[in-house]
């Protein structure tokens, strides 16, 4: 298969297996390849085929709390137990195979290796089928003279599904039993003859010998008996059946009744032997005395037999055989109760068929040997030694005991309870009670069986949709288990009780039993997780445990629970994180999360603690924990939704990096450069060799309070990332950052203007790889960097006067920049108009370049700005159409360049800024109202105009009125 010898395998018993109900059977599992101890832990579980995908604890090495409250009764009365082969093998026992006990069982052995790897447990199957064998044979009491022929038949029967084969012995058991059973012959499983030891050489001669008659009967003959063949003999029948591994395993042994048998020597003196075929007896069963006559020719002899009881005649048997009965004994003896008669001149017998307790006693027989049959004295008289017969009453030895395995449970949790029924003569019928404290004195009847297995359900159990459907079964002779699958509450606890009935020829015998059950309160209540660790703060590559203690007012074992472990990085990226479940049936889920942490992690439950294990802590493992725990009831499947759950107090773990070395070069400097291209340098003084950096260039602006600006950032793997103000196509070809050896990084300026002189630094972030990713261990900072242009010959003069200019929206502004001063021939002016900016970084409007060219670096405004140049020296800008976000302050930067001779490059010589403008906008006049209202002239008008109307009307009245009087 490809194993190594350090890889763990675990090999199970091959399946599947057939046993029989109420048979005693072994299963092996052993474990090889494994690291550890050389005594390993064994646990066996099964999966029903009920519920094939949930495991059911049965017995475990090394966890008393390991089985299922179905299984803690029969492992505590070791009825289940694993016996120890060695420290790697062991075997699991079931004393008494029940039909409950089908299904795939499985051997797990806990890890103790460094790692996992390999196979931790193995499965096989067994199932449980009816044992159908059957043997059985007359119970007699013979008695032969030495040299006679034994015959004894044995009826032998099975009605198996299973291909099996049988086998059938002859036993012999001498003495008081103190004895081992002796063979005396067997047809064994492959069809062949075995005699005993004791048997091997007259079997050899053909003295002893097997037959089969029929299809069911085995015959034993035994030419020649001998006096050491004398005592009770028995048939034993053995069903067997051939298991995977080709071994072949007996699933049932049948023994029949004894026969007794007496052999007697052959002399000359007469003896007398008395024997019975049971001597301790119960009312009504049956009493079989026998009394052999040993005596030389006794054929042609003469024998009268009493039979007495206590010293006193029962009955007398002449000659003839014909029987005297005593006076008490006569009415017994015409019901048939009572029988005597010899079957040959030798054996006599007596036979009580209904045996009373007056029956108890010493008998003995007395044989007197007449010369003729109608002799009244005896030649020779002989007694037997006296025989013990007890009977007792029905239900003497009946004894009962109640017990259960569930003492106490939690509401919706089933309860199961035994009633021990043992020395019963007879069948049984059955009354469970339940006796509830809040009523003393009063019992519900729970559930009866009678005498033919009749089941009945008292009325408050009839409903199985209150407690589900009770099972009453006889589990084996005499053992009775009632199962409620759903406790409802406190009022189901209590006292219950058995009652067994025996009954007989009118007689009754009841005897009674009860246990003790507490019901706790509904799972859940009270259920609460805490979650600690020893170390909240851990160093890398060190390891860290985490403890979550659940409490509950209830025992937590003994209820299905789950435990899911969750977390949250310390820097969190959505909800909770679900590391790894562990489901009531023991199988562990892992989250997709963190796909590594499997290999770290370690789960151990101790109790009700569980413990979270990781090892090499990680960076990625610095968060905040917790555990949640979820509780379901055992009589619900499947388990649907909990019925509790609580989540513990969040912990959180630290993880410390390495510490690190980085150093970085704080020195202020400056460099001074005419035009052209030049470089801002950073060094790393210091840091670990297996170290990687990243770095990033910052502008500072002018005023000393603006944010600086990042230019652009090379991370541990070289890749450039600008920033905002830097992200255009021609500002990402001017700035470049580059690393020019171990330690050193530059920032390459392209054609570097007045613009750029301002003030440069670098941060360096140290980067180390650990594991699973890239960690920072710290960052340092440059000192700054200052960047200086030098010109030849005098400064430009600009005009520097501040101006405050306002217009309103829509109409054309011009904002001054005016060079004071002739220009010299062959010189050229660069001028830039530039708009300030919260940023800190001001935004270049327009460009005249000194070949007269304009560039707009910004599209918005670009339609709108003009240099009207009205004179060489008036680079004033004109705004057309203004809007609102046009309002701001301005000003223009001017170069003057010239060159050194024909043909020559073109050098920088001076440079100059004007003052600034500082523009108004306002809204537009837009209405009359508004042209009204700001010409007073006319608002006056408009206000004394209804007046003037007023008085005019009044003179036109008035001079009506005149006209009308003349």
């Amino acid at each position: 298969t490809g194993l190594t010898t350090a890889q763990r395998v675990v090999t199970v018993q091959e399946g599947p297996l057939y046993r029989t109900e109420g048979s005693h059977i072994t299963l092996w599992c052993k474990v090889s390849g494994y690291q550890g101890p050389a005594e390993q832990n064994f646990q066996w579980s099964i999966y029903l085929p009920s519920a094939p995908e949930r495991e059911v604890q049965i017995v475990s090495t090394v966890d008393p709390s390991f089985p299922y409250a179905i299984y803690t009764q029969r492992v505590r009365g070791r009825g289940i137990f694993v016996e120890r082969l060695q420290g790697d093998a062991v075997l699991l026992h079931i004393t008494e195979l029940q039909e409950r006990d089908a299904g795939q069982y499985e051997c797990h052995t806990p890890n103790t290796d460094e790692r996992y790897f390999g196979s931790y447990s193995a499965k096989t199957n067994l199932s449980v089928i009816p044992d159908t064998l059957l043997a059985s044979m007359a119970s007699q009491a013979l008695t032969l003279m030495e040299g006679d022929v034994l015959e004894l038949t044995c009826e032998v029967s099975k009605s198996t599904a299973q291909h099996t084969h049988l086998s059938v012995g002859w036993y012999l058991l001498q003495g008081a039993g103190e004895h081992r059973p002796e063979e005396i012959l067997t047809l064994t499983k492959d069809f062949t003859l075995k005699p005993g030891p004791s048997y091997e050489k007259r079997f050899l001669e053909g003295d002893v010998q097997l037959n089969k008659v029929g299809n069911m009967m085995y015959k034993l003959v035994i030419r020649g008996v001998k006096p050491s063949d004398q005592g009770l003999l028995y048939c034993e029948a053995a069903e067997w059946i051939e298991d995977p591994d080709k071994t072949w395993k007996d699933i049932s042994r049948k023994e029949t009744e004894r026969t007794s048998l007496a052999v007697v020597s052959q002399g000359r003196d007469l003896s007398v032997d008395i024997a019975a075929t049971e001597q301790f007896l119960s009312e009504g069963d049956t009493l079989q005395l026998n009394c052999v006559v040993g005596a030389p020719k006794s054929s042609s002899r003469h024998f009268e037999v009493i039979w007495l009881l206590n010293d006193t005649e029962v009955v007398k048997i002449d000659p003839h055989g014909v029987l005297t009965w005593k006076e008490e004994y006569k009415e017994r003896a015409k019901l048939g109760q009572l029988r005597a008669f010899k079957p040959s001149n030798t054996v006599y017998v007596l036979t009580i068929s209904e045996v009373e307790l007056k029956d108890e006693g010493t008998y003995q027989c007395s044989v007197s040997e007449m010369k003729t049959p109608g002799d009244l004295h005896s030649i020779q008289t002989d007694v037997s030694s006296a025989i013990q017969v007890n009977v007792k009453p029905i239900g003497y030895h009946m004894h009962l005991s109640v017990s259960t395995s569930t003492p106490w449970v939690t509401a919706g949790d089933p309860l199961i309870l035994q009633c021990q029924v043992q020395g019963a003569t007879g069948p049984v019928s059955l009354h469970w009670w339940h006796l509830p404290p809040q009523h003393p004195g009063h019992k519900v009847l729970v559930a009866t069986m009678e005498q033919d297995g009749t089941r009945r359900l008292g009325s408050a159990y009839q409903d199985s949709r209150t407690r589900g459907s009770l099972r009453l079964e006889k589990e084996s002779s005499g053992t009775f288990t009632l199962v409620i699958p759903s406790t409802l509450g406190e009022d189901d606890g209590g006292q219950y009780r058995c009652e067994a009935t025996q009954r007989s020829r009118g007689q009754n015998w009841t005897g009674k039993g009860e246990a003790a059950v507490t019901v706790s309160p509904m799972a859940g209540v009270g259920l609460h997780a805490t979650l600690r660790s020893r170390i909240p703060t851990i160093s890398y590559g060190q390891s860290f445990e985490l403890f979550c203690q659940v409490n509950a007012n209830y025992t937590l074992e003994e209820v299905p629970a789950s435990v899911q472990w969750l977390f949250q990085p310390s820097q969190p990226t959505g909800p909770l994180q679900e590391l790894v479940q562990v489901l009531p049936s023991g199988t562990v889920v892992w989250g997709t999360a963190q796909p590594h942490f499997q290999r770290k992690a370690q789960l151990v439950k101790d109790g009700t603690s569980f413990r979270l294990h990781i090892h090499s802590a990680l960076p990625a493992n610095e968060g905040t924990y917790q555990c949640k725990v979820e509780v379901w009831r055992r009589n619900i499947l499947p388990l649907g939704q909990p019925a509790a759950s609580t989540s513990s107090n969040a912990v959180e773990i630290k993880v410390v990096l390495p510490e690190s070395k980085l150093q970085v070069a704080t020195k202020d400097s400056s460099v001074e450069i005419a035009s052209g291209n030049t470089a801002i340098e950073c060094r790393v003084v210091f840091a670990r060799n297996d170290s990687q950096f990243a770095v990033t260039w910052y502008l500072l602006p002018p005023l000393a309070d603006e944010t600086p600006l990042q230019i652009v950032r090379a991370n541990y793997n070289s890749v450039l990332e600008y920033g905002f103000e830097f992200s255009s196509p021609a500002q990402k070809s001017r700035f470049l950052s580059q690393r020019v050896s171990s330690n050193i990084f530059q920032l390459q300026i392209v054609s570097a203007n007045l613009r750029d002189g301002d003030r440069y630094y670098c941060v360096v972030e140290e980067w180390l790889w650990l594991v699973d990713g890239w960690y920072k261990l710290g960052e340092g900072t440059s000192g700054r960097t200052r960047l200086k242009f030098k010109f030849q010959g005098e400064q430009l003069q600009v005009e520097k006067t501040n101006h405050n200019i306002s217009a309103r929206e829509g109409e054309e502004v011009t904002l001054p920049c005016r060079l004071q001063g002739a220009l010299l021939p062959g010189t050229h002016i660069l001028a830039t108009w530039f708009q300030v900016q919260s940023s800190g970084r001001d935004s270049a409007l327009l460009s005249l370049h000194r070949d007269g060219s304009v560039e707009y670096p910004r599209e918005r405004p670009a339609g709108r700005l003009y240099l009207r140049r009205p004179s060489a020296g008036d680079f004033s800008l004109t705004l057309s159409t203004v809007q609102s976000g046009d309002a701001g302050l301005y000003y223009c930067q001017l170069q003057k360049w010239q060159q050194q001779g024909e043909g020559e490059d073109w050098a920088l010589r001076a440079s100059g800024r004007s003052g600034y403008t500082r523009l108004t906008t306002a809204p537009p006049e837009s209405t009359v109202l508004s042209r009204i209202c700001s010409s007073p002239p006319l608002l006056n008008f408009i206000l004394y105009l209804p007046l003037v109307l007023i008085l005019l009307l009044a003179l036109g009245v008035f001079c009506w009125y005149c006209k009308s009087r003349k």
